[in-house]
């Protein structure tokens, strides 16, 4: 028990590093492109997270959360691909 509660605190500094370095490229992220891609990683670390909630928890309420941002992240990344498409330039 005391292990997987070890496992779960590395996992969540991994996360967090992993937090950090994708919101540094959203903010410092020269185009759109490089921006979005960021929000795309950074829904990916938020269903990360919402799955070690969920396994050191043992809920599976997180588990439906990371399924809701997941979907949301899916349509909106087809709308930005749209956006650029129609824009017309990748910039």
């Amino acid at each position: 028990m005391i292990a997987s509660s070890v496992l779960a605190a590395v996992l969540g500094i991994v996360l967090s590093v992993a937090l950090a370095l994708t919101a540094w490229r959203m903010v410092v992220g020269p185009t759109f492109a490089d921006r979005f891609v960021a929000l795309d990683m950074l829904t990916a670390l938020a269903v990360a997270f919402g799955v070690l909630a969920a396994v050191a928890t043992g809920r599976s309420a997180f588990l439906d959360v990371g399924l809701g941002i997941s979907i949301i992240n899916f349509v909106a990344t087809i709308a930005f691909a749209t956006f650029l498409e129609r824009r017309g330039t990748s910039e």
